[in-house]
């Protein structure tokens, strides 16, 4: 491919649902965090938008071939980074999941590796060439996934490991994964199970099951799900006056919860904005993935609309009882310079690829 590109070609009106959706998230976590330790939250994530804004622009003009052509050396640093988190992670509540920084910044690298992983899977399908997706396939891209997935695990963070599994279901779906081989692995996933919930924490198991009686432990393990629940609720149509979020009723949120506190205050009509503006998103990001100029391209954006799929609903879910409470942020909203920056690189990944649309 010609190493020139336009910013002609670049989706600038992608860029503008992306921002309107950020602007709304710092706008949030303003309201949310006034007259508590974390005031001043906002000015943070506006220096994380604008840093991820410029590394979108830089990823954007690094051809995208010549990173899969390099992918094997990104994914062994990808496994170096988990590697020096469990042996020399900074460690928070009980897990090992940051890297302290120069300037006391923390560094998630589990963040970093779904874009690594994104690339990884799209080189391994598109070198496949449309053949039909044999079992030796099926266990090599599990593979591919499953090694950093088991080291994030072993953390633990069961939230961000859980969001490494739709790229590689996304892969398996594009490069031709059959029913009957779909039936045999959810038929093997449910075996093994009851081995899964055995190795869990306490925790962990508190999590995954508090979200379906929430009244049952009201003051403990279904604390967040019942606060949530209210803080949605009292919003009505138009938004309420958000006592739970500044009665500080409603835990952390600016970042796992933002989106329930984004209802409590703009109510059923400000939550549907979001999720529509979120749907426009994934809407464009599918188009572009319809006109990338091959299959390695196809699959890259594919995988970015897997990941944010699966963060959307994971995190609205959880936010209204539907979903267990994972601590899987909402997408360019939450607080969080790790998620912020992965969103902006996986975007710049999909600008790449739509910038050579029309190159030969």
């Amino acid at each position: 491919m010609s190493r020139y590109v336009s910013f002609r070609d670049f989706d600038w009106l992608l860029l503008l649902f992306v921002l309107i959706i950020c602007g709304l998230g710092v706008m949030e976590i303003r309201s949310a965090t006034t007259h508590t330790k974390f005031a001043g939250a906002h000015v943070k994530q506006m220096e994380w938008v604008f840093a991820g804004v410029g590394m979108m622009f830089a990823m954007s003009l690094i051809n995208y071939q010549a990173l899969l052509e390099r992918i094997h050396w990104f994914y062994i640093a990808a496994v170096g980074s988990l590697m020096g988190v469990l042996i020399f992670g900074q460690k928070y509540l009980g897990a090992r999941r940051w890297i302290k920084m120069p300037g006391g910044n923390h560094f998630q690298p589990s963040e970093w590796v779904k874009l690594i992983l994104i690339l990884a899977v799209a080189k391994y399908f598109s070198e496949m060439h449309q053949r039909d997706l044999s079992w030796s396939d099926f266990m090599k891209a599990g593979a591919i996934v499953g090694v950093p997935m088991l080291m994030v695990l072993a953390q633990p963070d069961l939230g961000t490991a859980l969001t490494y599994l739709p790229i590689a279901l996304m892969g398996l779906f594009l490069g031709g994964l059959h029913w009957k081989q779909a039936a045999i692995v959810l038929l093997l996933g449910a075996l093994c199970m009851p081995l899964a919930w055995h190795h869990l924490k306490d925790y962990q198991k508190a999590r995954l099951t508090s979200f379906l009686q929430p009244d049952a432990d009201p003051q403990g393990s279904g604390y967040q799900v019942t606060q949530s629940l209210i803080a949605v609720g009292s919003g009505g149509l138009w938004g309420g006056s958000g006592s739970q979020v500044h009665g500080a009723f409603l835990p952390v949120p600016q970042t796992d919860f933002i989106f329930a506190a984004f209802s409590e205050e703009h109510g059923f009509v400000g939550a549907l904005v979001v999720l529509l503006l979120y749907f426009i998103v994934l809407m464009r990001l599918t188009q572009n993935a319809q006109t990338a100029p091959d299959r390695a391209g196809t699959f890259i954006v594919m995988g970015v609309v897997a990941v944010l799929s699966f963060h959307i609903l994971v995190n609205v879910g959880m936010v209204v009882g539907f979903m267990p409470v994972t601590g899987i942020p909402l997408p360019l909203m939450s607080y969080g310079g790790s998620s912020v920056l992965f969103m902006f690189l996986a975007l710049g990944l999909v600008m790449n690829v739509r910038m050579r649309r029309f190159v030969n």
